[in-house]
């Protein structure tokens, strides 16, 4: 016999729980993680929070009897999620092809300590920085992506898989106009290149962009539109250096200036809003007239 009241009745149900139960509720949390991971890979985890917004939406109006605003969001949900199907079709099959592809043994809780991932984009920015410099002098195109939260899983497939550490020389090479891999953009995560020659997303709104700006401009925007990624973008008609973030593009940077951006972006993660982005851009151009 338990004892009465809430002790008594948590006492009463954890007698009924049975080890088939644990390990039930143990593998349901391992997949929903494993889940959630997935998503993340691609945009669709930012419709993942909207999805949630929503249902807390939903349910506060069920709780404060809101009856015009719920059943506006009951539309919207049952109706959303169809277009939902549609819409992302092609981000769902190519999770359901990751997950066939995807080996027993990667399936393990594998993390890495942040003061890897601060050396690796330390070494990783340097590289680009190098690299930049030279390319900004010859007036030799170039596209590079830094991934930051939200991960680019589709843009990624899209380009040829490299997995490998950056250099002064590696970044050269895959910029010169007479390889293959020229011709793109080069994402890397976690202070590696992860791929090259890349496709990369359109503007939104790309007639309101300058057309001085020629397709690798316009290509940074739309990347920086669609995830917080930071684009770094060699001119090839002027050697100019422009860094894209957040759907803005800023223009005229020195090397010096671009490693100090990138480190405040990329390892310190200190762009909370555009005006912030904007004001340190414009205190790095001021230090590099002094």
């Amino acid at each position: 016999m338990y004892p009465s009241g809430l002790f008594g009745s948590l006492l009463s149900i954890l007698s009924t729980i049975k080890p088939i139960d644990v390990l039930d509720i143990a593998l349901l949390s391992f997949i929903i993680y494993k889940l959630i991971k997935i998503i993340r890979e691609t945009r669709a985890g930012q419709l993942a929070k909207g999805i949630i917004f929503l249902l807390l939406a939903y349910f506060t109006c069920v709780i404060f009897k809101l009856r015009t605003i719920e059943f506006l969001l009951k539309v919207i949900l049952n109706n959303g999620f169809i277009a939902i199907l549609i819409m992302f079709q092609p981000e769902m099959r190519r999770t359901l092809e990751r997950v066939g592809r995807t080996s027993v043994a990667k399936f393990a809780f594998i993390t890495e300590h942040p003061d890897d991932y601060v050396v690796k984009w330390e070494k990783a920015i340097d590289a680009i920085c190098e690299s930049v410099e030279e390319l900004s002098a010859s007036k030799t195109g170039a596209l590079i992506v830094c991934e930051r939260k939200t991960k680019l899983g589709s843009e990624i497939s899209s380009g040829t898989v490299m997995n490998s550490l950056p250099s002064k020389e590696l970044l050269g090479t895959i910029f010169f106009t007479k390889t293959p891999l020229h011709d793109g953009a080069v994402i890397m995560r976690d202070g590696i290149i992860v791929a090259a020659a890349c496709f990369l997303p359109k503007p939104e709104h790309e007639e309101f962009i300058s057309k001085k700006l020629g397709s690798r401009h316009r290509a940074a925007i739309g990347m920086s539109e669609n995830s917080d990624a930071v684009t770094v973008v060699v001119s090839e008609e002027t050697g100019n250096i422009s860094v894209t973030c957040n759907g803005k593009i800023f223009r005229n940077f020195s090397p010096k200036s671009l490693r100090t951006f990138l480190t405040d972006l990329v390892i310190n993660d200190k762009s909370e809003d555009e005006d912030n982005e904007k004001k340190r851009f414009l205190l790095f151009r001021r230090r590099d007239k002094k």
